[in-house]
């Protein structure tokens, strides 16, 4: 009895196996093949950019709740104005420690992607995009710069200023505080070295008035 049924299940997988090489003979593989399990490439469910009888405004994907927030990127609760970005200087702080070197790190990081096309890597607003014909932004080592505070850099990078443009779509909140510490490291960097010059200018005006003396 067992191998009457196994002659059977031979015999059946014989003939599919037939009928299965005998629609691939007689195709035309000029016509696109044909199709299996096509759930898989035509989806029941609605597109969410497709038309839906059923839903409000005969859209399938529907406006966002007024004031829903998506998930890590908390809005900056200001307005676009100068105004704005001088209120935002006096209320914000960086939340980022100075000392913390994964921050800093970081911030390099994105400032060397985003910001040195145009300011360079060391701030001084020779960037490439400026020798090659750009208007230079002003340097960060400029009065107004370093004495610009954390919350009125914030609000530029999210709002833009003058030339430059909004970065908010680019960099998170948390990625703009630390493209902020980087630069407040630049610009310490800058006033040490600085502050040693004078030192160096001295000394190297003794020596060559020795020089001149011998």
């Amino acid at each position: 009895m067992n191998g009457a049924r196994g002659y059977v299940i031979v015999a059946i997988v014989v003939m599919a196996a037939v009928l299965v090489l005998d629609r691939i003979l007689q195709q035309d593989h000029k016509q696109r093949n044909s199709e299996i399990f096509t759930e898989m490439a035509y989806s029941k469910a609605n597109e969410p950019f497709s038309l839906s009888a059923s839903l409000p405004g005969g859209l399938t994907q529907q406006h966002l709740v007024p004031g829903t927030v998506a998930r890590g990127l908390m809005p900056l609760r200001y307005g676009t104005t100068p105004e704005e970005a001088l209120r935002a200087g006096k209320e914000l702080q960086n939340p980022l420690p100075a000392d913390d070197a994964a921050s800093l790190k970081r911030g390099g990081e994105l400032f060397s992607i985003y910001c040195v096309a145009c300011h360079d890597a060391g701030g001084t607003a020779r960037g490439q995009a400026v020798l090659y014909g750009m208007i230079a932004p002003p340097s960060l080592h400029a009065t107004r710069a370093t004495q610009m505070a954390d919350g009125e850099m914030i609000h530029i990078l999210t709002y833009g200023q003058v030339n430059m443009a909004s970065y908010a779509a680019q960099l998170s909140v948390e990625e703009r505080w630390q493209v902020i510490r980087h630069v407040r490291g630049l610009q310490e960097a800058k006033k040490a070295e600085k502050a040693a010059k004078p030192e160096d200018t001295d000394q190297n005006a003794t020596e060559g008035t020795q020089e001149e003396d011998q």
